[in-house]
């Protein structure tokens, strides 16, 4: 399964790739959102990690040109912006998953699989 993490901050961004290396996932990173459009844009993926605060373009934006574009590949949001209105906005923007940082890793592997399953019983 190839997935797409969209973290700025490079330790965070180390700490889920080795994880989900560790659950035998495929995983390519983005730092920014320029990156991570033009990614996603290329490259077909099972499943997208995105940060909401990330610079040249936020998570949120990303997230809504690439629904725009017509990709569904599924978007989890991992960000600590945790009020209400954050959650909403991400997923008005077209996020799968809202998951708040600090995080169990089990729970993100989770949502990633239920997402994939979802997605491919829909297929």
């Amino acid at each position: 399964m190839n997935i797409l993490v969209v973290e700025d901050e490079k330790r965070i961004s180390d700490f889920i790739k080795k994880g989900l290396e560790m659950e035998n996932y495929t995983v390519e990173r983005a730092f920014d959102g320029e990156e991570a459009l033009k990614l996603a844009m290329a490259n077909q993926y099972d499943a997208m990690i995105m940060d909401v605060m990330i610079p040249k373009i936020n998570g949120i934006e990303v997230t809504k040109k690439i629904r725009q574009m017509d990709v569904g590949t599924p978007i989890i949001m991992l960000t600590a912006r945790d009020a209400d209105r954050d959650q909403v906005e991400g997923f008005e923007a077209g996020a799968d998953h809202y998951v708040i940082k600090p995080f169990l890793f089990s729970e993100l592997i989770a949502r990633i699989e239920a997402l994939v399953r979802r997605k491919a019983s829909s297929s």
